[in-house]
């Protein structure tokens, strides 16, 4: 087993994790652990863009009003406004270091999507904006000397004493040896987890472990039972889902059921560019009530060549797989997309767990809320990457490091368990805590997860078993949380309580081993 030492240790590689590094690495010396590549994250598949009131007749203010009425009453208000003040800053800056964004006669291109009340998308290369601006951010990673990069590795556990982080065991999976690295600070920026669902628009890698982890360390949790489903995710028999960029419905685009009707002119006065959590509920109503497995996305009134040019991405992808964007009718439907809450966290992005900090989708940083406002993640991602590295520059290196670590292994023989059990999951999260649940769906699909969780509790030194108890933790967590919340709000739609009530607007916290926690939303006073 190596041991090695390091100031922080940032866990994960996408935009949140690049940015959180390369901060860091102003400081100090920096490991970057991830269990793909580099450049495998959400971050790097996101085709919309970054919101940043930067145009015209825009504000952070109004930026702010819009997040604050996506998230239904569940964003903290502080931490929503350093975002869009902060984050404004933040793509000013990358503007200055060289990020291109695109523009027209010399003035930056700014899209709309839904529930932005103003133009305020940046994107880059069309449809191409999360590739483009994780690539800029890794090739800055990639210049600092001080920034030592751990690929095709996975932290396996977060090591501490007096409730302060120490470091992490991680499993080098090339090789198949473990590594401790010491750190004063450990960063979580895992992403989400949303592929613990058996259809979902994220990668893979996807699958909550680093909130696992975190859970494990005894680290708090927040509003974890918000899952974001995308409305727009092509529609293939026995295929992957493949994410249609909300930018295309931002141009236009129109959301048809099969008697050819857009029906959600008739649902929200934004049709579809109403909130995400709105839009997918009622294609989700369409395809129920119509017994079809999808609806349509129609781009054929709009100008063709102005579609193929803004997103270049998505027409030559959907070309390959035998659709015309601009001449056919798309199958849709949602797709779990994004994972709105997580790992709690304050302003700093600083855990209840002294130097364990986390930022991007995995946190629950308070700017979320119920629903998260379309192309406010990448801008969340700079914003407390940037807050978490400054602050874990300013912790002092722990006293000693007495941990005794059990090697963790990966046993070829269990990887069918792993696939089995994840397979039971995820059928598990679609039929019981997909865009609809109801109380007894919940009961059963948190008694299978507690089941999983309790057969598997003492596998912790075999990779693929140590999988299994982390996937149903986190599910039986979702499901605990959604069994609470006696509403429906945002990403949270149950039919047996279908009102939002003002006595839910709180957040549902948890902890390993403790009662779950009502925690109050924090609103700015008006002084006026």
């Amino acid at each position: 087993m190596q041991i090695l030492e390091y100031d922080t240790v940032v866990v994960g590689s996408g935009l949140a994790g690049l940015a959180a590094a390369f901060h860091s690495s102003k400081f100090g010396h920096v490991a970057i652990v991830t269990k793909s590549e580099l450049d495998t994250s959400n971050s790097y598949y996101a085709q919309g863009g970054i919101a940043a009131a930067i145009g015209s007749g825009d504000s952070p203010e109004l930026h702010m009003q819009d997040t604050l009425s996506a998230g239904r009453g569940l964003c903290d208000e502080d931490a929503v406004r350093i975002m869009v003040t902060e984050g404004k800053e933040r793509v000013l800056e990358l503007i200055e270091m060289g990020m291109e964004f695109d523009k027209k006669d010399d003035q930056f291109v700014l899209g709309l999507e839904g529930a932005h009340s103003k133009r305020r998308i940046l994107h880059a290369g069309g449809d191409a904006t999360g590739k483009k601006l994780t690539c800029f951010i890794l090739q800055k990673v990639k210049e600092q000397k001080n920034i030592i990069p751990f690929e095709y590795t996975a932290a396996v556990q977060l090591l501490k004493d007096n409730n302060r982080i120490t470091g992490i065991q991680a499993l080098d999976f090339r090789t198949g040896k473990n590594l401790v690295i010491k750190s004063k600070a450990v960063i979580l920026a895992t992403g989400g987890l949303s592929r613990i669902y058996s259809r979902s628009t994220n990668p893979h890698t996807a699958t909550g472990d680093g909130i696992a982890l975190a859970v494990e360390a005894g680290a708090r949790v927040a509003d974890i039972e918000f899952i974001q489903f995308h409305p727009s995710a092509l529609y293939i028999p026995g295929k992957e889902a493949y994410l249609i960029s909300e930018a295309v419905r931002g141009e236009g685009a129109w959301l048809l059921n099969h008697a050819g009707k857009r029906f959600m002119k008739d649902i929200h006065p934004m049709a579809e560019l109403a909130p995400r959590d709105v839009v997918a509920y009622h294609i989700f109503k369409q395809i129920r009530d119509s017994e079809n497995k999808h609806i349509w996305l129609s781009l054929k009134h709009l100008d063709a060549e102005k579609i193929k040019s803004r997103f270049g991405n998505i027409y030559f992808h959907l070309k390959n797989l035998g659709f015309d964007m601009v001449n056919d009718l798309l199958p849709v439907s949602p797709a779990a997309h994004y994972s709105v809450g997580g790992i709690k966290t304050n302003l700093n992005a600083e855990t209840n767990i002294k130097g364990l900090f986390c930022c991007g989708e995995a946190a629950s940083t308070g700017v979320m809320g119920a629903n998260r406002l379309a192309s406010n993640s990448l801008l969340e991602c700079l914003v407390f990457g940037k807050r978490a590295s400054e602050k874990a520059a300013r912790l002092n290196w722990p006293a000693e490091f007495s941990h005794q670590i059990t090697p963790v292994i990966t046993q070829p023989r269990n990887e069918n368990i792993f696939l089995q059990y994840q397979h039971e999951i995820a059928s598990q999260m679609m039929d019981n805590l997909g865009i609809v649940r109801d109380k007894k769906g919940l009961e059963e699909a948190r008694e299978v997860f507690r089941v999983i969780s309790s057969r598997f509790k003492d596998f912790q030194n075999d990779y693929n078993l140590l999988k299994i108890k982390n996937s149903a933790t986190i599910c039986s967590m979702i499901a605990t949380g959604a069994l609470t919340r006696e509403e429906s709000r945002g990403g949270h739609i149950r039919t047996d309580f279908p009102n939002e009530d003002p006595r839910w607007a709180v957040h549902i916290v948890q902890q390993k081993d403790q009662k779950i926690n009502l925690v109050e939303v924090r609103r700015e006073k008006n002084d006026g």
